[in-house]
């Protein structure tokens, strides 16, 4: 086994283009950690970066314990899985798999053994005398982490290994990485931008966005306590709702939170309430996942929203509702972008900070649907069409065109300054 550490890593590519920036990360013996986020966030850059395929512009970079920046490929005894796969052609699926053992001039008879093992671990035996080209895309994928298991390395490297597949193969190749990276525990690095693959897989997640560092934690803390509105909004199976709102606290009574049309209270008694109280006559981001809100009668009398709905999605397991209630929705707040600013890199928004030192402890998004820009909002952005994601179940409450009034579970919001960084700190 073997650990990972980065610290203040920065990848700088020729012509001042910012790939990562000032990033400080742990896997810890025999962790399995995902880095999640969107294409071109820096993941594969910062997965290169340990292989030894990437050279590190500032910052260091420790393998088990041994500074590793200028350590050759070779000599950092990792394996990679890259996202095609990249087999040999000219050779068989065994030929593949025992290349490494091969190189290293293992003993044949140990060599044959060992790949007809891993071929029956990874349903591949029957395939042993074919060649890649007459594979389908989840057999040369089991191939590919065939040869990268085959030698026993102290740490893996999985760059999207499954990204090409069909969902149903995807779904079987993600549990038998599971299973089997974990009973050789093996300290593993992998990235995806799905984040089913990220939450089914994952010790511990690690979020990136324009090559900044948002949040790390397990699976369940980076979900329900995410430290920025970039992690709510990314790590959320459907479109995570995002409302600009004015904190008040009339006569210290309660904390009010005004969306101009509808309003929310929270009472002292809620422990962030004074966290969001600091904010008073300031405007917050409030974010409100799909299965926070749900459908109530007219005569309903506690934290709610009202509207029409506007229109309703089938998903198979449940319907989606999406009620237009006057409040416009606000964009997510990204990290400033330090491609091409090499000269003038930022932490990112405020609240970064405290992320980043909390790096060292320690374990596919689908595409939102496009949104009408309607103006300008108060945080800088756009606003979006202002419609409420409202999660249905198997049956619809209601129909187009429906009045609709909508209750609020006020314990599930999620607070954040108009920067996007979470006003009441999570809790880890």
């Amino acid at each position: 086994m073997s650990s990972v550490v980065l610290d203040n890593v920065t990848k700088i590519y020729p012509g001042g283009h910012l790939a990562v920036d000032r990033l400080s990360l742990k896997a810890g013996d025999g962790e399995f950690l995902v880095l999640l986020g969107p294409s071109g966030c820096g993941k594969s850059t910062l997965l290169r970066m340990i292989a030894g395929l990437e050279e590190i512009t500032e910052g260091q970079l420790w393998l088990d314990g041994q500074l590793a920046n200028h350590l050759p490929p070779r000599e950092r005894d990792v394996a990679m899985v890259f996202q095609s796969g990249a087999l040999y052609p000219h050779r068989t699926v065994r030929g593949n798999i025992s290349f490494p053992l091969e190189i290293a001039k293992s003993d044949p008879e140990m060599t044959f053994e060992r790949v007809t093992e891993l071929s029956k671990a990874l349903h591949i035996d029957e395939t042993l005398d074919r060649r890649p080209g007459t594979l389908s895309g989840g057999q040369r994928q089991r191939v590919a982490m065939g040869r990268a298991i085959v030698r026993q390395p102290k740490l893996f490297l999985m760059d999207e290994p499954l990204s090409n597949l069909d969902a149903g193969m995807r779904t079987e190749l993600r549990m038998e990485i599971s299973a089997l990276v974990r009973s050789l525990g093996v300290t593993t690095v992998y990235v995806t931008h799905d984040q089913v693959e990220a939450l089914t897989l994952a010790d511990r997640i690690a979020i990136l966005n324009r090559g900044v560092l948002q949040d790390v934690g397990t699976p369940a803390q980076i979900y329900n306590d995410p430290a920025t509105a970039f992690v709510a909004s990314f790590l959320n199976s459907q479109q995570l709702n995002l409302l600009a709102a004015t904190v008040r606290t009339p006569q210290n009574e309660f904390v009010l939170l005004d969306f101009g049309t509808h309003r929310l209270i929270m009472p002292w008694s809620d422990p962030r309430a004074y966290a969001v109280a600091q904010h008073t006559g300031g405007q917050i981001l409030v974010g409100l996942r799909p299965d926070g809100l749900s459908p109530v009668p007219e005569s309903y009398d506690g934290p709610s929203f009202f509207g029409r709905v506007r229109a309703l999605e089938y998903h198979g397991h449940e319907w989606l509702a999406y009620v237009e209630c006057g409040v416009p929705a606000a964009a997510v707040p990204e990290p400033p972008d330090p491609r091409g600013r090499a000269g003038e890199r930022g932490g990112g928004p405020g609240g970064f900070g405290g992320v980043v030192r909390r790096m060292f402890g320690g374990g596919r998004q689908e595409e939102p649907q496009e949104q009408e820009r309607v103006g300008q909002n108060p945080t800088g952005g756009f606003h979006r069409r202002s419609d409420l994601v409202v999660r249905l179940g198997g049956r619809p409450a209601w129909r187009a065109g429906d009045a609709a009034k909508v209750a609020v579970d006020v314990s599930r919001l999620m607070i954040f300054t108009p920067d996007g960084a979470r006003v009441d700190p999570p809790r880890r």
